[in-house]
Formats: structure tokens, C-alpha cells, sequence
């Protein structure tokens, strides 16, 4: 079954991690997906974790689907004005946009956020949360739009985090980023709806990816990734909350909305890699 076949969809920040897991399930539903990044073959990957777009292209192609790998810097905006020309070239039109790049990790060199002051942390990180974040969000869906509004259909979906079930985690940067993105989406929404294009924000929970799992080894922790506070759900979880969304027929009633994953997993009756359905992510001590 290939309820997204021939469906035109676009994944960014796929090199790896949740974009690459996102646009693997999109090609096992069977639609076409453009995949960027920076990281490609044969060169640097970013923060040396490996990952590049070209091996989540084939991972697509290999699921059923169609995956393209092309490199974009979304923070360069002739790169990714040149990156929606090739897909109305290609197809003349896009189904599907997920917003996922996101630079708030990078040259972190893989340890957690800091949780300090706002006055303490570097400025570096506010350019990778809204410039390489926040802004490369709406860059994409600015010219995603005029490729939907024909056919008076499509989807975007922005993943974040769903900051309003959790206690405030002591970095503004990040705080005040993943609201943004929810009041994005919210925004959108209300410009989009009377066109028939839907906009959504998707929260996933704590994700092992290859940052995550990185991160644990640089700690030597690894042992942890499996204990009471590791990551408890993979990228396939969130990829296929996605696919579900772009195979409903009425998700144009949910725009505007922060779904988390865990809930859509219940509604729409799917689970993560190994057969489980983990709940909508709580930090420990909140309800």
C-alpha cells in the first residue's frame, strides 16, 4: 500500500537524524522526496556525525519511493530559491513540506544544551536556532506556497518541541525558538486554511539519533542509552505521524495545531520501529 504515490514532498535537513527518518517512511509510502543538507558524500559531515543526504536518498529509493539528494545551505537564501526552481522544473508543484533543519545543536560539540543565564550563553547559538532554524522555516514555506496554491492542496509541517508540556529548561534561546515555531505554523494557518493548505506543527519526544547516540559516546555513556533517562523513541516514530498526516484527508481540520507524536500515534493507530507506541514525552516529575 502507497497511500503517498507520486506525492511530491520535500524533507529538510535529512542528512540524518529526524529529517532522514521522516523522508525514509515518506519513500515507504511510496512519494517522491527531495532531501537537503550540507553533509554529502565524500566530504565533512557536520560536526563530524555521520549522516549525509545522499544515503538518505537512497535509503528513500530503497523504501519504494523516489529520493533525491540536493545540497542546501538553508540559511543561503539564493540556494534555496534555486532548490524550489529545480522542483517546479521537475514536477511544477510540491504536496508536502517539512520543515526540519534546524542548526541549534551544531558546534556544540555533541554535549546538551547549556543551561545557564541567557546573558552567559553565546550569540552562536541564537544564529543556529533562528537564522539556520526559525528563519529557514519560513524561507522554505514562503516559496513552498505559490508550488500548492494551484492545486488548492498541501501540507507543511514544522517539527519542534512541545515547550508547553514541560517545565522551563533553563535556556531562553531554546525556549523562545520552539515557541516561535509553533506560533509559526499557528500563523500560517490562518493565512492558509481558505486555500486549502494545511500548517502544523509535529513535537516528537526524546529521539535516538545520531547526534543523541553521539553524544552519549563522546560522554562514555552508552550504557545510558538505554536506561530510565535514554531516548525512548527512534525517527521512525516521528516519520510516520508524518506520513499519516499526509494521507488524511481531512488533516486541513488540524491546521494551526502542535501535535506530538505519542497522541497521532493513537489516533492514527501506528507505532515506532520495534512495535511500541511511546507516549507524548514528559520530562520526569511533570504530568
Amino acid at each position: 500500500m502507497n497511500p503517498l504515490h507520486e506525492q511530491v514532498a520535500l524533507v529538510t535537513g535529512a542528512s540524518r537524524g529526524a529529517g532522514r527518518g521522516i523522508a525514509a517512511e515518506l519513500g515507504g509510502a511510496g512519494a517522491i522526496v527531495y532531501v537537503t543538507g550540507r553533509s554529502v558524500a565524500g566530504g565533512q559531515t557536520t560536526d563530524n556525525v555521520p549522516g549525509t543526504i545522499d544515503d538518505a536518498a537512497r535509503e528513500v529509493t530503497a523504501r519504494g519511493g523516489t529520493g533525491i539528494a540536493i545540497r542546501c545551505d538553508h540559511t543561503v537564501d539564493a540556494e534555496v530559491e534555486a532548490l524550489f526552481a529545480r522542483i517546479r522544473a521537475d514536477h511544477g508543484r510540491l504536496d508536502l513540506l517539512v520543515n526540519n533543519v534546524w542548526g541549534g545543536y551544531e558546534h556544540s560539540e555533541c554535549k546538551p544544551l547549556p543551561f545557564v543565564p541567557f546573558w552567559e550563553q553565546s550569540l552562536h547559538q541564537w544564529e543556529g536556532m533562528f537564522t539556520a532554524g526559525l528563519r529557514a522555516h519560513i524561507t522554505a514555506s514562503r516559496l513552498a506556497v505559490p508550488l500548492m496554491l494551484p492545486g488548492r492542496r498541501g501540507l507543511i509541517v514544522s517539527t519542534t518541541a512541545n515547550l508547553g508540556a514541560l517545565p522551563y529548561l533553563r535556556n531562553l534561546f531554546y525556549d523562545l525558538s520552539k515557541h516561535s515555531v509553533a506560533r509559526l505554523v499557528w500563523a500560517m494557518a490562518q493565512e492558509l486554511k481558505e486555500h486549502g493548505v494545511a500548517s502544523v506543527a509535529v513535537a516528537p519526544g526524546f529521539m535516538r539519533t545520531e547526534r543523541v547516540t553521539e553524544a552519549f559516546r563522546r560522554a562514555g555513556a552508552l550504557a545510558a542509552l538505554d536506561g530510565p533517562g535514554g531516548p525512548k523513541e527512534t525517527p521512525v516514530y516521528l516519520g510516520r505521524a508524518i506520513v499519516a498526516l499526509a494521507s488524511d484527508p481531512h488533516v486541513l481540520e488540524k491546521s494551526g495545531q502542535l501535535l506530538e507524536v505519542g497522541t497521532l500515534a493513537r489516533e492514527y493507530s501506528f507505532t515506532d520501529a520495534d512495535g511500541s507506541q511511546p507516549a507524548p514525552f514528559r520530562m520526569p516529575g511533570t504530568s
